[in-house]
């Protein structure tokens, strides 16, 4: 099983540079990263992680340029999103984002992508929250097109652009990985139907018991569940835990970090090594 870790990418945290060489320098595969392009004043959303929304949610950085900084000090890490909120991104610009990084990383990027929670925070973007997965869909069909085509088109419900050019195209082929986030029943629909993996946050059911629905998914899609790559997103430092989802054929574990200096970090990544070493021997 591999193993990465997921932070919010605040003026806080230890810096992406440090941050990645730490990860690779331990035997980690990935690093992750949140996003919010703000956070509204109204606080009318309430979190799904409880009463109080943390202080990192205010703060984050844009998730491309955090992990360029990561990827740039780097060899092997695979950077990633965790989330990418593509309600709240144009599709021909954020295309644009995915192309480059995974250019600049030679083929390292992971497409983490996901609806969101705050209503009002896509709302300032054009969004309406009722409606936010079927853009979502529409807009991972349309980077699809933009990716493999020159010139690319799109022609949707919500999502409609004539014969463009967009270069460059990504490293990977046919395009990065595209990693769908959201619990069961939900997230492995979305999963089967656009995605190459499925992401679900550790604590909101379980993904062991949830395989079957995935399986089924897939079989509706025409497609081999070995397909959908399975990682369990912000889980527990608990070896059992790992070792469960490990036995169950989950493909990574990514922990979640706290937004701090060295100071703390690296500790805890020293815990967290033995974790892996114990798992994968």
């Amino acid at each position: 099983m591999e193993f990465g870790v997921a932070i919010f990418p605040t003026a806080e945290a230890m810096a992406p540079a440090d941050l990645g060489v730490a990860l690779e320098d331990r035997g980690f595969e990935s690093l992750w990263v949140a996003e919010h392009t703000h956070i509204p004043a109204s606080r009318r959303s309430p979190w799904p992680g409880g009463p109080e929304l943390p202080q990192m949610y205010y703060e984050t950085m844009d998730p491309f340029i955090w992990l360029t900084a990561a990827a740039a000090a780097t060899m092997d890490l695979k950077i990633g999103t965790g989330i990418c909120l593509v309600v709240e991104r144009d599709p021909i610009v954020t295309a644009k984002e995915v192309a480059s990084i995974d250019q600049l990383s030679h083929g390292r990027f992971l497409f983490g992508i996901g609806g969101g929670w705050n209503a009002e925070e896509m709302e300032n973007h054009g969004t309406e929250f009722a409606g936010r997965w079927k853009l979502v869909r529409e807009r991972i069909e349309a980077m699809k097109a933009i990716w493999a085509n020159d010139p690319a088109e799109y022609h949707g419900e919500v999502v409609d652009f004539d014969p463009i050019f967009s270069k460059p195209k990504p490293w990977q082929t046919p395009h990065p990985p595209i990693h769908v986030g959201g619990a069961a029943p939900w997230g492995p629909r979305r999963a089967a139907r656009y995605g190459n993996g499925w992401m679900p946050i550790y604590g909101r059911g379980s993904m062991i018991d949830e395989l079957d629905v995935l399986a089924a998914e897939c079989e509706k899609h025409d497609r081999d569940p070995a397909e959908i790559a399975l990682s369990l997103y912000n889980a527990p430092a608990d070896l059992d835990v790992a070792q469960r989802h490990a036995e169950a054929g989950i493909d990574r574990f990514v922990f979640g970090l706290p937004p701090a200096g060295a100071d703390t970090v690296l500790p805890l990544l020293d815990r967290l090594s033995t974790i892996i070493t114990a798992v994968n021997g």
